[in-house]
Protein backbone atom coordinates (compact mmCIF):
# COMPACT_ATOMS: atom_id res chain seq x y z
CA UNK A 1 0.00 0.00 0.00
CA UNK A 2 0.96 3.37 -0.70
CA UNK A 3 1.35 5.94 2.18
CA UNK A 4 0.39 9.49 1.30
CA UNK A 5 2.66 12.09 3.21
CA UNK A 6 1.60 16.09 2.34
CA UNK A 7 3.86 17.52 4.62
CA UNK A 8 0.80 19.68 6.22
CA UNK A 9 -0.65 19.18 9.23
CA UNK A 10 -4.35 19.26 8.67
CA UNK A 11 -5.01 15.80 8.55
CA UNK A 12 -5.06 15.77 4.73
CA UNK A 13 -2.21 13.14 4.68
CA UNK A 14 -4.11 10.60 6.98
CA UNK A 15 -6.94 11.05 4.98
CA UNK A 16 -5.41 9.93 1.73
CA UNK A 17 -4.13 7.14 3.83
CA UNK A 18 -7.42 5.67 5.39
CA UNK A 19 -8.56 6.43 1.59
CA UNK A 20 -5.88 4.09 0.33
CA UNK A 21 -6.33 1.69 3.53
CA UNK A 22 -10.20 1.45 2.58
CA UNK A 23 -9.47 1.03 -1.26
CA UNK A 24 -7.32 -1.56 -0.78
CA UNK A 25 -10.08 -4.07 1.35
CA UNK A 26 -12.85 -3.03 -1.17
CA UNK A 27 -10.69 -4.33 -3.87
CA UNK A 28 -9.86 -8.01 -3.87
CA UNK A 29 -6.05 -8.87 -4.21
CA UNK A 30 -6.20 -10.87 -7.16
CA UNK A 31 -7.50 -7.57 -9.13
CA UNK A 32 -4.76 -5.51 -8.61
CA UNK A 33 -2.66 -4.25 -11.88
CA UNK A 34 0.46 -6.02 -12.08
CA UNK A 35 3.27 -4.56 -14.35
CA UNK A 36 5.82 -7.29 -15.73
CA UNK A 37 9.24 -6.90 -14.09
CA UNK A 38 11.27 -5.25 -17.24
CA UNK A 39 8.55 -4.56 -19.34
CA UNK A 40 8.96 -1.11 -19.37
CA UNK A 41 5.55 0.01 -20.57
CA UNK A 42 2.57 0.58 -18.57
CA UNK A 43 -0.83 0.88 -19.36
CA UNK A 44 -2.67 3.50 -17.73
CA UNK A 45 -5.40 2.72 -15.93
CA UNK A 46 -8.64 5.16 -16.95
CA UNK A 47 -11.19 5.46 -14.98
CA UNK A 48 -14.26 3.74 -17.06
CA UNK A 49 -11.55 0.88 -16.65
CA UNK A 50 -11.26 1.23 -13.06
CA UNK A 51 -15.17 1.25 -12.95
CA UNK A 52 -14.49 -1.92 -14.76
CA UNK A 53 -12.67 -3.89 -12.53
CA UNK A 54 -15.00 -2.73 -9.78
CA UNK A 55 -17.81 -4.09 -11.22
CA UNK A 56 -15.76 -7.14 -11.97
CA UNK A 57 -14.98 -7.25 -8.38
CA UNK A 58 -18.98 -6.81 -7.35
CA UNK A 59 -19.89 -9.34 -9.82
CA UNK A 60 -17.43 -12.18 -8.35
CA UNK A 61 -18.61 -11.71 -4.29
CA UNK A 62 -22.19 -11.44 -5.80
CA UNK A 63 -21.08 -14.66 -7.52
CA UNK A 64 -19.94 -16.24 -4.52
CA UNK A 65 -23.00 -15.36 -2.34
CA UNK A 66 -24.89 -17.16 -4.86
CA UNK A 67 -23.15 -20.27 -5.14
CA UNK A 68 -23.21 -19.98 -1.09
CA UNK A 69 -27.02 -19.29 -1.55
CA UNK A 70 -27.14 -22.10 -4.38
CA UNK A 71 -25.94 -24.39 -1.68
CA UNK A 72 -28.45 -24.22 1.26
CA UNK A 73 -31.23 -24.29 -1.18
CA UNK A 74 -30.52 -27.52 -2.60
CA UNK A 75 -29.90 -28.62 1.19
CA UNK A 76 -33.24 -27.54 2.32
CA UNK A 77 -34.48 -29.23 -0.70
CA UNK A 78 -33.13 -32.66 0.04
CA UNK A 79 -34.15 -31.64 3.63
CA UNK A 80 -38.02 -31.23 2.11
CA UNK A 81 -37.79 -34.40 0.54
CA UNK A 82 -36.44 -36.84 3.07
CA UNK A 83 -39.39 -35.05 5.64
CA UNK A 84 -41.93 -36.20 2.74
CA UNK A 85 -40.47 -39.69 2.85
CA UNK A 86 -40.31 -40.32 6.30
CA UNK A 87 -43.85 -38.74 5.92
CA UNK A 88 -44.80 -41.50 3.94
CA UNK A 89 -43.71 -44.50 5.90
CA UNK A 90 -45.55 -42.99 9.05
CA UNK A 91 -48.70 -44.76 10.31
CA UNK A 92 -49.70 -41.60 12.55
CA UNK A 93 -52.44 -39.17 11.01
CA UNK A 94 -51.54 -36.62 13.57
CA UNK A 95 -47.59 -35.35 13.16
CA UNK A 96 -45.06 -32.92 14.92
CA UNK A 97 -44.60 -30.45 12.90
CA UNK A 98 -41.94 -27.60 13.32
CA UNK A 99 -43.23 -23.76 13.21
CA UNK A 100 -40.49 -21.36 13.89
CA UNK A 101 -38.94 -23.07 17.27
CA UNK A 102 -42.67 -24.79 18.56
CA UNK A 103 -43.80 -27.95 17.41
CA UNK A 104 -47.62 -28.54 16.95
CA UNK A 105 -49.46 -31.70 16.21
CA UNK A 106 -50.78 -30.88 12.74
CA UNK A 107 -52.84 -33.56 10.89
CA UNK A 108 -50.58 -35.42 7.97
CA UNK A 109 -52.66 -34.75 5.16
CA UNK A 110 -51.50 -30.39 5.90
CA UNK A 111 -48.18 -31.67 6.40
CA UNK A 112 -47.63 -32.99 3.04
CA UNK A 113 -49.30 -29.74 1.65
CA UNK A 114 -47.03 -27.58 3.75
CA UNK A 115 -43.72 -29.65 2.69
CA UNK A 116 -45.07 -29.77 -1.03
CA UNK A 117 -45.50 -25.71 -0.99
CA UNK A 118 -42.16 -25.55 0.40
CA UNK A 119 -40.54 -27.85 -1.84
CA UNK A 120 -41.75 -25.83 -4.54
CA UNK A 121 -41.05 -22.45 -3.05
CA UNK A 122 -37.43 -23.29 -2.84
CA UNK A 123 -37.37 -24.74 -6.54
CA UNK A 124 -38.42 -21.29 -7.88
CA UNK A 125 -36.04 -19.77 -5.64
CA UNK A 126 -33.05 -22.41 -6.78
CA UNK A 127 -33.95 -21.57 -10.64
CA UNK A 128 -33.90 -17.78 -9.71
CA UNK A 129 -30.51 -18.04 -8.12
CA UNK A 130 -29.05 -20.57 -11.34
CA UNK A 131 -30.29 -17.70 -13.44
CA UNK A 132 -28.80 -15.11 -11.68
CA UNK A 133 -25.61 -17.07 -11.52
CA UNK A 134 -25.48 -17.71 -15.28
CA UNK A 135 -26.01 -14.16 -16.12
CA UNK A 136 -23.04 -13.23 -14.01
CA UNK A 137 -20.99 -15.20 -15.48
CA UNK A 138 -21.72 -13.76 -18.80
CA UNK A 139 -21.09 -10.22 -17.09
CA UNK A 140 -17.83 -11.47 -15.69
CA UNK A 141 -16.61 -13.29 -19.24
CA UNK A 142 -16.93 -9.90 -20.93
CA UNK A 143 -15.81 -8.08 -18.20
CA UNK A 144 -12.47 -10.37 -18.54
CA UNK A 145 -12.15 -10.36 -22.10
CA UNK A 146 -12.50 -6.41 -22.55
CA UNK A 147 -9.48 -6.13 -19.54
CA UNK A 148 -7.44 -8.49 -20.42
CA UNK A 149 -7.36 -7.48 -24.42
CA UNK A 150 -6.84 -3.96 -22.86
CA UNK A 151 -4.44 -4.57 -19.67
CA UNK A 152 -3.14 -8.09 -21.15
CA UNK A 153 -0.86 -9.96 -18.58
CA UNK A 154 -0.76 -6.56 -16.40
CA UNK A 155 -3.44 -7.55 -14.57
CA UNK A 156 -5.12 -10.91 -12.80
CA UNK A 157 -8.74 -11.54 -12.86
CA UNK A 158 -8.40 -15.24 -11.70
CA UNK A 159 -8.77 -16.31 -8.45
CA UNK A 160 -6.03 -18.02 -6.55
Amino acid sequence: MIKFDTGYNHGLGSQIHILAFTLELLIPRYLLLRVPSGSGSETEVTWEDQQNINKFGRLNNRYHEVEDEIKIAKEANENFEDASNELILTDEEVVRFQIGEVFAHVPKDEVETRIEQMQETTAKHLEKLKEEKESILAQMAELKKLLYAKFKESINLEED
